[in-house]
């Protein structure tokens, strides 16, 4: 299977710049202006995409204050109804065109997480270049081969699954026509502690299922997406708010935008960083050799005196004979007097 695909004109693999998504969630507090300004902001961070949320609360769950609609286990969220929740978090329909209009003419890449049938037709009709399985939809089969029959490429979270339930996705995906997938590793937990992220899955899933891996990450900070991208990850999923003190369901562990480009930065970096397999010295390096360690003769000896560990050092520069000539010089004697700070050479050396 592909080891590397576009979403539009982007390629997206290891051998690629991380693809990094600014995810728009609820941070937009059902204002328009604020979700333009987020998009604005994005950009200027330097986020390759916008990801949105496709639902209302009635395509997502059922309006009841039964006990199993109600949000426990300690979460921001305890208590709450979900069809509440999803009522003030949701993205209006409406506005999404209009958004991805907005993304286009700032060269950006937009695209949402669909959560139901009609969600997918709506944004097929957008002509977004990508569709994304969000971890707690990873288990909608139905869902997952609607997405793939489309043959955009498809973007999966992996949030809560257990291999078993990977593969199946991915091989329901692969099997209803989806060439293009990738994987993002997830910790469905917000904020999630790093502790609990478990980076070391991301060249797993690539060994595994043969396809580009990222990252999707509710943690707090930047130390986990750079790290992750020093593991191969080739996409990061983060979300971005204007300023956490507005509040919202998704605000707690959302980067402000300053946070945000220092996290572009910071994994722009280590994926430079990365570069190749190599044990010969680089094009900066290449001056510092000269001061690497080398023989000195450290004291005045005369012609026919020893050198000794008194008058022959291993120094900075690397003038003189290499350090692992010391004991084969050691005993022997001086060709000719040499002053203290000269080189030892094989020249000075008798016999």
């Amino acid at each position: 299977m592909e080891t590397r695909f576009c979403v539009g004109n982007r390629m997206i693999g290891s051998d690629a710049p991380c693809y990094i998504v600014a995810e728009l969630s609820a941070n937009h507090n059902q204002s328009f202006d604020q979700a333009v300004r987020i998009i604005h902001a994005a950009r200027d961070a330097g986020a390759d995409a916008v990801k949105l949320q496709t639902y209302t609360a009635d395509t997502i769950t059922l309006r009841s204050d039964k006990e199993c609609f109600r949000i426990t286990g300690g979460t921001l969220w305890d208590g709450r109804i979900l069809h509440d929740l999803y009522q003030e978090a949701f993205t209006p329909w409406e506005w999404q065109p209009k958004l991805k209009e907005i993304a286009d003419e700032l060269g950006m890449q937009l695209f949402s997480s669909a959560f139901d049938d009609s969600a997918v037709d709506f944004l097929e009709q957008m002509k977004v270049p990508a569709h994304k399985v969000a971890s707690f939809e990873l288990v909608d089969i139905g869902l997952i081969q609607k997405m793939a029959r489309t043959g955009k490429p498809l973007i999966m979270s992996t949030g809560m699954a257990s291999a078993d339930e990977i593969s199946e996705a991915v091989e329901a995906a692969r099997g209803a026509g989806a060439t293009q997938v990738a994987l993002l590793k997830c910790t469905s937990a917000y904020p999630a502690p790093p502790e609990e992220a478990n980076l070391l899955t991301i060249p797993e899933l690539a060994r595994r299922f043969g396809c580009p891996v990222g990252l999707s990450d509710h943690t707090m900070g930047i130390a986990v997406p750079v790290a992750a991208v020093a593991l191969g990850a080739c996409i990061i999923e983060k979300h971005l708010c204007l300023r956490r003190a507005d509040g919202g369901p998704d605000s707690a562990f959302s980067l402000e935008p300053e946070e945000f480009k220092e996290m572009v930065e910071a994994v722009r970096a280590a994926q430079k960083a990365l570069g190749s397999v190599q044990f010969v010295s680089g094009a900066r390096e290449a001056n510092s050799h000269k001061f690497r360690r080398s023989l000195f003769v450290v004291e005045d000896v005369k012609r026919g005196e020893l050198f000794t560990k008194q008058n022959v050092r291993s120094i900075r520069p690397a003038d003189g004979l290499h350090p692992r000539h010391l004991n084969e010089v050691l005993g022997k004697r001086a060709a000719c007097d040499v002053e203290r700070g000269t080189p030892l050479s094989w020249a000075l050396v008798a016999g």
